[in-house]
């Protein structure tokens, strides 16, 4: 179980640290299971699991209600992060109705993506099929308008199996409702680009990846720049931010594994 935590969650922000990584994992978003009836969805795929992920160009997703009533998912996009994340980001075809638990379904599912579609229940102690159950509500509260996000610093530390690296950022005026940052990065240099959807951790945004897996990869020296868009899980978005610009982490690392 320790592996699977570890897997995909640093991108959204949990940074939890073990000894070795494993080979696959997926998550899933919202991570709250109260929704509203026009909630997005995120499935994210670790290392081998990826390939489930690149495989929804082709494939439909669903939603499935405890009576078999199915709602196609249409994908919007998939992101590939840098460092052995892939993310699909999905928008209902129709409005989900009210007071119903929903599982989610791909075509075609394999019976390794079928173990790979739970999550672990702490209360019961036990591994459970993923699901979301709508209320009665069209839409969830709305962001603060007052949001901010200010840089504080970067940092590395260093693992058994590598070294883990993030330009963290303080969120400031943030609502209670689950928030996902889209959160675009530019390699200064090259001007290369990369995007992806993170979450906070204690308060923090982690723009990064750690020794397994992340969004966001640096290189030893060099400066990047940095801007988010603050969303909620029905994707009402808050004016995107100013850029920020930043150094690689490694440029500042003073352990003995750094430069």
């Amino acid at each position: 179980m320790k592996k699977f935590i570890l897997l995909l969650l640093l991108t959204f922000g949990i940074k939890p640290v073990f000894a070795d990584c494993a080979g696959m994992g997926m998550q899933f978003y919202p991570s709250t299971k109260e929704i509203s009836l026009n909630s997005m969805f995120i499935v994210e795929g670790y290392a081998f699991s990826q390939k489930t992920i690149k495989s929804f160009k082709e494939r439909t997703v669903y939603l499935e209600s405890e009576n078999g009533e199915l709602i196609e998912l249409n994908l919007q996009e998939i992101l590939t992060g840098q460092m052995q994340l892939t993310q699909a980001i999905f928008c209902p075809t129709s409005e989900l109705k009210p007071n119903t638990k929903y599982f989610l379904k791909y075509s075609d599912e394999t019976e390794n993506e079928v173990r790979e579609m739970t999550t672990y229940n702490r209360e019961k102690k036990e591994r459970e099929k993923v699901y979301w159950k709508t209320k009665d509500k069209k839409a969830l509260e709305n962001l603060n308008s007052n949001l901010t996000l200010e840089f504080e610093k970067t940092d590395v530390v260093h693992y058994g199996c590598g070294p883990e690296a993030n330009a963290i950022f303080k969120i400031k005026n943030k609502s209670e409702s689950e928030i996902w940052y889209k959160t675009e990065v530019i390699e200064t240099e090259t001007n290369k680009k990369s995007v992806y959807y993170i979450k906070e951790w204690n308060g923090k945004l982690n723009v990064g990846h750690d020794m397994c897996s992340g969004a966001f990869t640096f290189k030893r020296k060099g400066k990047y720049k940095v801007r988010f868009t603050p969303m909620n899980i029905d994707g009402k978005s808050l004016k995107t931010t100013d850029w920020t610009t930043f150094e690689s982490p490694f440029m500042n690392d003073k352990s003995p594994f750094g430069n």
